[in-house]
């Protein structure tokens, strides 16, 4: 992985996140979302209900497409059969939960792999539906929806990090205008992991050289001061199960010094934490460090996220159809 400087984003190619789209009538309804990402397919069955987002059911599966497309810069057969079966066996459930609409998204390894194109079309065949491949834009204001959406109280500027396995979107914005300044780094958990870590713990040089990358990777994010800061995701999810939550640079960083020391699983398994997720932690972790440093507070862990907005945006777009 290059050091690729962090991306400036357009507005959202699909048209189902903009402020004027969010104020939309929505009829209650079931949906469901297939999102295929760097490191899993996951499920979410849900009833939405004008802004609220009620989890039916939620599934997820290990697939790890990152791996062959930052590696190989493709994805392999094997992966290609077991992304399609999966998602396949995930659509005969959202019909068999009564789901009304279903829609995969696909994130970072439809941007990032060469033949995306395939993905899609094993895709639609699987899911006999939708299939949208979203932009670094799309997946950052899907998130920021998803999250505020789950908000008990919402602060003036509230901040979304969605840190997935190939890349991280920071989104800023207001319940009243949305998610207003959006930037992505390619420097998500699975994709450090594979770059710039190795072995279980990794040597102390290749952890400095991986931090060092991140932040290059990160230097050009100057995100507005937020109110609040909400870390969505499943690496954002563990660390809030073994450090607390919230959670700011301090807690993470004693968290990577840990994950220098001994092995991963050592750490995670007490908290009920998989193997797969484990071993991305440490790479994870340095990122949203090197975020929380550059928003200035500290993150808690977000309720909602990617599918919760992607649901929203579903259901929005199906009423505005009828």
């Amino acid at each position: 992985m290059g050091s690729e400087p962090s991306q400036d984003v357009e507005p959202a190619s699909r048209g189902t996140v903009s402020p004027a789209d969010r104020v939309g009538t929505i009829t209650p309804m079931k949906v469901a979302i297939i999102d295929v990402g760097s490191n899993s397919v996951r499920l979410l069955v849900a009833a939405v209900d004008a802004g609220n987002v009620s989890q039916l059911h939620r599934e997820r599966v290990y697939v790890r497409l990152g791996d062959d497309a930052y590696l190989r810069g493709r994805i392999g057969t094997r992966k290609l059969k077991a992304t399609r079966a999966v998602a396949a066996k995930y659509a005969r459930i959202a019909r068999k939960a009564g789901a009304e609409r279903l829609e995969t998204i696909v994130t970072a390894p439809g941007r990032q792999a060469e033949n995306h194109e395939e993905l899609v079309r094993a895709l639609v065949k699987a899911t006999r539906s939708s299939v949208v491949v979203l932009s670094a834009a799309d997946e950052g204001r899907l998130a920021w929806e998803g999250a505020a959406a789950r908000l008990d109280e919402s602060p003036d500027t509230v901040a979304v990090v969605d840190l997935g396995g190939g890349s991280c979107e920071v989104a800023v914005g207001t319940q009243a205008q949305g998610p207003t300044w959006v930037r992505s780094i390619e420097a998500g958990a699975l994709r450090v992991t594979r770059a710039f870590l190795g072995g279980n713990p990794p040597k102390n040089e290749r952890i400095a050289h991986a931090r060092s990358e991140v932040r290059e990777l990160a230097k050009n994010l100057h995100p507005p001061q937020p109110d609040a800061t909400l870390a969505v995701g499943g690496t954002a999810r563990a660390v809030g199960r073994i450090v607390g939550r919230p959670f700011g640079v301090y807690q993470l960083e004693q968290l990577v010094s840990t994950l220098a020391d001994v092995p991963a699983e050592s750490v995670t398994e007490p908290h009920g934490i998989t193997f797969e997720r484990a071993e991305t932690l440490l790479g994870g972790t340095l990122v949203l460090s090197e975020i929380a440093q550059r928003l200035g507070c500290d993150l808690d862990v977000g309720r909602g996220g990617l599918r919760e907005g992607a649901a929203l945006a579903l259901a929005r777009a199906d009423a505005a159809a009828a």
